[in-house]
């Protein structure tokens, strides 16, 4: 018995993951669009160590796990939990199923490589482009 047969109202929890998961995918992809936007509208807050730290670090963590040909931990427990609760679940990464349900395309694994891959460039140019600061005291 797993730790996923013990969970109440899995499919609840499921949804829950699901919810962080695009939450997630929302920063990354927001983040990079606002920190080149705030860098040319010279906003401050987008300079901020831990902010562009976390940001680059996210995407840095997505794009070893595609490199690796793992699927993201979060979809896994997602399944997982759907497959408990007896409701429908996909068997491909979260980023791969839902961008073949919005483009109706279905593209191979080494697309996202190369997409994780040269996001996370755009964001590591990021600090050369629009440098972080600590903050002054």
């Amino acid at each position: 018995m797993s730790w996923y047969d013990r969970v109440p109202a899995p499919g609840l929890v499921a949804d829950i993951i699901l919810i962080l998961h695009s939450l997630i995918v929302v920063f990354v992809i927001f983040g990079l669009v606002l920190t080149l936007l705030g860098g040319w509208l010279n906003w401050q807050w987008v300079r901020n160590i831990w902010f562009r730290s976390i940001h680059l670090l996210t995407i840095l963590i997505v794009a070893a796990q595609a490199w690796f040909g793992m699927i993201c931990p979060l979809t896994i427990w997602e399944q997982e939990l759907r497959r408990v609760a007896g409701q429908f679940y996909y068997d491909i990464s979260f980023i791969e199923y839902w961008l073949g349900q919005l483009l109706y395309y279905d593209l191979p694994w080494w697309v996202f490589v190369l997409i994780y891959s040269l996001f996370g460039v755009l964001v590591a140019m990021t600090f050369w482009l629009v440098p972080p600061r600590w903050r002054k005291h």
